[in-house]
């Protein structure tokens, strides 16, 4: 009987242990950061609560992984150092993934390829960018991101580079009429300028997702390069979500059911 009961005690410590581990597992915590507002990626509500698709669908992985996320608001500038300072444990931010970056920090998989694309007033005469065309012209751009490299280089000569904070210090000054033309992702374009009321604007050239020494490989996850195992959980969240369908729901909820590539359309990968 003694026996018996000491067997007992030992299934139930490990059952209780188990138990415990998976709690463990359950509760581990992953603070995110990302930089609002940069629409309709990432903003913040007039409540004060996060949306956009970056917010819904790091939610839903997290959930899927069985990680207990926060997030924190981090400017752009400083959002690779705060991490670097583990002041958080990811970057989910509408991050291209590209060679300089990858040299300090370690990326999921993709999770969505967006193209760049420029935005004029609707009453503009531009219709082609390029160094001819954007010759003494004023170019907006967020501060630090693939947009204020590239024309930086292609156009830095020939043009202004005026830098923001956010896309929606860029719009702000495209209201203003100090900007002849902005460069920015595409859907953040589409969510601040042509999707406002009572500011025409209007999209010229082609959408841009190349040079990929430029553009990168789309949009991804940073971590610091020593936590391969908390990427890990969340490219299989990743690859569950799109198994399950949820990740189709977040997307269409913010682009249309359509797809999106460097033509006229938006593209998940």
């Amino acid at each position: 009987m003694k026996r018996l009961l000491t067997v007992s005690a030992i299934a139930t410590t490990i059952v209780l242990s188990a138990s415990m581990a998976t709690s463990a597992i359950a509760a581990e915590s992953v603070r995110i950061a990302t930089n609002l507002p940069y629409k309709p990626m990432e903003y913040s509500l007039p409540n004060g609560q996060f949306t956009g698709f970056d917010i819904d669908l790091g939610n839903a992985l997290c959930k899927q992984a069985q990680l207990k996320c926060s997030w924190v608001d981090q400017s752009w500038n400083g959002i690779i150092p705060g991490l670097m300072a583990r002041k958080y444990d990811a970057i989910m931010s509408s991050m291209t993934i590209n060679a300089d970056r990858k040299k300090v920090l370690l990326f999921s998989k993709p999770y969505i390829v967006v193209p760049s694309a420029y935005f004029v007033p609707a009453d503009s005469n531009l219709t082609t960018p390029d160094a001819k065309t954007l010759k003494g012209k004023k170019i907006g751009v967020q501060r630090g991101t693939v947009q204020d490299n590239y024309v930086t280089d292609k156009f830095g000569k020939e043009a202004t580079i005026k830098r923001y904070a956010n896309a929606d210090d860029v719009a702000v000054d495209m209201d203003a009429g100090r900007l002849d033309i902005a460069f920015l992702d595409m859907p953040t374009g589409q969510s601040t300028l042509l999707d406002k009321k009572n500011a025409p604007y209007k999209m010229v050239g082609k959408p841009l997702s190349k040079p990929q020494s430029y553009f990168g490989d789309g949009f991804g996850i940073a971590f610091r390069k020593n936590e391969g195992d908390l990427a890990a959980k969340f490219n299989k969240a990743l690859g569950q979500l799109k198994q399950n369908g949820t990740y189709n729901k977040i997307y269409a909820k913010y682009f249309g059911k359509g797809t999106m590539d460097a033509g006229d359309n938006m593209k998940s990968q």
